[in-house]
């Protein structure tokens, strides 16, 4: 490629990772790194919420005792899914979206949580434009 290609090129690629659509894409991302980790965390210490109390009732007759386990488990779960978004947001992304229909769907058959399952609603439109927003920016670097 020639210099002055090159130089073009070069400029285009600049100019797009400071626009507004790139900067919309590094907040959501930090944003669904942050979230996922932290709630991770959490279902350890429980320190922002007790997150067993939002366990579905067919879940919890599911699993009885070892309740609060699984939602260690789940802590793992999220935890790796944040990472995963600082790796490649383009897959993680949409696990995160997945993640959050799960967490939306035990929610309201737990019958009275619906203003967090809205909440989620929001979180994963979300994670939907972080999906489709590393569709142009998670590239391989060369």
């Amino acid at each position: 490629m020639s210099t002055a290609v090159s130089t073009i090129v070069d400029r285009s690629v600049s100019a797009a990772r400071a626009g507004p659509a790139y900067i919309a894409y590094r907040i959501l991302q930090v944003g669904f790194v942050a979230a996922p980790i932290l709630a991770g965390v959490d279902k350890f210490f429980d320190v922002l919420g007790d997150w067993d109390k939002y366990a579905a009732p067919q879940l919890r007759h599911l699993l009885g005792t070892n309740l609060h386990a699984f939602m260690m488990v789940v802590g793992v779960i999220e935890i790796v899914a944040g990472i995963g978004v600082v790796w490649k947001p383009k897959i993680f992304a949409w696990v995160v979206a997945a993640w959050l229909v799960g967490i939306m769907v035990n929610l309201l058959l737990n019958g009275t949580y619906f203003d967090i399952a809205l909440r989620d609603l929001g979180l994963f439109l979300g994670a939907l434009a972080l999906a489709q927003l590393a569709r142009l920016y998670d590239t391989p670097r060369i």
